[in-house]
């Protein structure tokens, strides 16, 4: 049986990049550090390496309430600390009394210095503190360029790991009955929205499922799928808990608070 048959199509070229990097720590009998990854490729560097003895893994992204996070595959010998993980924090500091700055204008600031976002970690934002994660190796570069976040002029202040402030992550879940997986569906419900409604934004691209964008309404939705929505927020669909004697699906879902 296909190792691929576990997975979503569009899954596969991630599939591919963790099996190199198995063989790589195998091969070399050298770890091996990825960039930050969303929880759903998380999931997936679990489930390949699994529990063999030649090749272990760990994750880390800065803190205990990171959600994106950086993966180390080492061999059995080999033993790892924090700082093996090569994460830097920041600390963005504006004019606070005169401009709200959020989490995507943040993020939209980073994207712009032409690096990947698989290069930044969590971006954290409690009251009127900003703080995000970066790769160390991108440290000094970010530090140096980002000087503008929207209209505000920044500085950033590294901070050590033990200065990171955290964000609790409150879900309000229900459970309810539902007549397919289906995205649209999915959407609806989570977000009380009509059907038409649900098919709409998923046809204009702004629905992710795990972090990538899903354009297809009758798209089948799982276990632990994570479902964002522009404007929206984020839903999760915590578990499905089988079919009613009227065929209907009995799911737990949850929306972000």
């Amino acid at each position: 049986m296909s190792i691929y048959q576990h997975f979503r199509p569009e899954e596969r070229d991630f599939i591919n990049q963790v099996l190199n990097w198995k063989a790589y720590v195998e091969q070399a009998y050298a770890p091996k550090l990825t960039d930050f990854l969303n929880p759903r490729e998380q999931q997936i560097v679990k489930m390949i390496i699994g529990q063999q003895l030649e090749v272990k893994w760990s994750f880390f992204g800065g803190s205990a309430y990171t959600e994106r996070k950086r993966a180390l595959l080492y061999p059995e010998y080999s033993q790892n600390e924090d700082g093996d993980y090569k994460i830097k924090l920041y600390e963005i500091e504006y004019p606070n009394k005169f401009i709200n700055l959020a989490h995507r204008d943040v993020l939209g600031s980073l994207m712009s210095l032409g690096l990947r976002r698989e290069k930044f970690g969590d971006i954290v934002s409690v009251g009127e503190r900003l703080q995000f994660y970066c790769a160390e190796e991108i440290g000094d570069y970010v530090r140096i360029q980002l000087q503008t976040v929207g209209r505000a002029a920044v500085q950033l202040i590294e901070q050590p790991l033990s200065e990171s402030i955290a964000h609790e992550d409150l879900w309000h879940e229900k459970s309810v009955s539902v007549s397919s997986l289906r995205l649209d569906t999915v959407v609806a419900t989570i977000f009380q929205l009509s059907r038409q409604k649900s098919q709409s934004l998923i046809n204009s691209g702004l629905v992710k499922v795990n972090w990538t964008s899903i354009e297809n309404t009758s798209f089948e939705c799982g276990e632990g799928d994570t479902i964002s929505v522009r404007g929206f927020g984020r839903g999760k669909l915590f578990s499905i808990e089988g079919q009613t004697k009227k065929e209907k699906w009995r799911i737990s879902v949850g929306r972000q608070k």
